[in-house]
């Protein structure tokens, strides 16, 4: 790793865009998750397919952040960390408007597919320029903020779609937010250690392909997204098709799926404080991981054990998900693994290849669900991600207070 220098250029204004914007992010891609029966339902889709068409649906959607994060990625390290933040807002922001002009199944799975790759490069910038900006022992309060804030957009979308109603209209509105924000970017400085890499002809910058050509490298990168994989465990298989699990565990008389998001949700935010904090305190970020996994198993386990009524359901949703509030520790530790010129790119790649585990860990469910049913389908594939995760854990390396001056040769 080779030395370089930055600077620390008012950081306030770009943490509190970088927070917002994600706020918005996050509403999007829960916003679907809260309209999905309604908007099938508008769409014609039957109530016997709703499940397999809103998986599908939302494969196209993680699809997209796949490909977004790559080529977000690959530009926040080639041309700045504020270039993506424009650039991905927009993409996503018309997608949102664009699905609520939809009037079939694979018109939607297009245009969720576009949100995805839009949506993939918010958080990753974000978290990028903010981890440059701020000093290091200070680095995981503001990234906490950022996280907190931004997970409470996906509080906010099953409250504001059950109040709103028309699916349509909550669409216009997530994509008018979104387009809203763009306005906030205006005085937001590029971070200055990017500053000082992109005029160096010596750094090779924004080269995906970097990432695989050393086995230790590769081995830092895996492990950097496999640690955050029971995130989205519980958010892509638990969370969304909550009414599902419900009926599956013999609740005669389950909540809507809004419901089960935001409460799940709320805990989500309460534990990105929580354990970011943790992280902070205890000047670790891997001992807050391994808190986390421990709290989040048992809520898990409670859920399939436990909840044989909704209001028991319910609550430990909300137990749950304070576990799974990791995600600001998560994002935290992309942001510091890896240096300046290949930062952006890990930080946008990680966290929407999270999300895309969704996609094989959703084909797995639907593999496994004739076999083993669908509550035994669910705790073989949380057991086996659990198990990756801990893998991850031992091998990253500890980030907290580390000097973020270097880039990777």
């Amino acid at each position: 790793m080779k030395s370089i220098s930055g600077s620390g250029r008012a950081p306030w204004v770009a943490i509190l865009v970088a927070a917002l914007g994600y706020f918005v992010d996050v509403y999007d891609i829960w916003l679907f998750a809260s309209v999905r029966k309604a908007s099938l339902a508008g769409l014609g889709v039957s109530e016997a397919d709703m499940k397999h068409v809103g998986e599908f649906l939302q494969n196209w959607q993680m699809g997209g952040f796949i490909l977004g994060a790559i080529l977000f990625g690959v530009i926040a390290d080639k041309r700045g960390r504020l270039a993506v933040l424009f650039s991905s807002i927009l993409v996503y922001s018309i997608a949102n408007i664009a699905n609520g002009f939809v009037h079939s199944v694979d018109a939607y799975a297009f245009w969720r597919f576009i949100a995805g790759v839009g949506l993939a490069g918010e958080l990753g910038a974000g978290v990028a320029l903010v981890s440059e900006l701020v000093e290091k022992n200070s680095r995981g309060w503001a990234t906490t903020f950022v996280a907190t804030v931004g997970v409470l957009g996906s509080v906010a979308a099953p409250i504001v779609a059950q109040l709103v109603g028309d699916w349509r209209v909550n669409y216009w509105i997530g994509g008018g937010m979104g387009l809203a924000l763009l306005a906030m970017r205006i005085g937001v400085f590029e971070s200055g250690m990017f500053d000082k890499v992109k005029d160096r002809d010596d750094v090779k910058r924004g080269d995906f392909g970097m990432l695989f050509r050393s086995g230790e490298r590769f081995r830092r990168f895996l492990a950097t997204t496999l640690v955050g994989a029971p995130v989205w465990y519980f958010a892509g298989l638990i969370m969304v098709f909550g009414d599902a699990l419900q009926k599956e565990l013999g609740i005669t008389d389950p909540f809507a799926a809004p419901k089960v998001i935001a409460i799940a949700a709320l805990g989500l935010s309460i534990g990105d404080v929580l354990f970011g904090g943790l992280s902070q305190l205890m000047k670790s970020r891997k001992r807050a991981f391994l808190l986390a996994f421990a709290w989040m198993t048992l809520g898990v386990i409670g859920i399939f054990t436990l909840a044989k009524d909704r209001g028991t359901f319910y609550w430990l949703m909300f137990f749950c998900g304070l576990g799974a509030g990791y995600w600001a520790v998560f994002v935290t530790t992309a942001g510091e693994t890896f240096g300046t010129n290949c930062r952006g790119t890990v930080a946008t790649t990680a966290p929407s290849f999270v999300r895309g585990l969704v996609i094989p860990m959703t084909m797995a469910r639907q593999v496994l669900e004739p076999k083993i049913g669908y509550l035994g389908s669910l705790k073989l594939i949380g057991g086996v991600v659990l198990a990756l995760a801990l893998w991850a854990l031992w091998v990253l390396p500890e980030t907290y207070g580390r000097d973020l001056d270097f880039v990777e040769a």
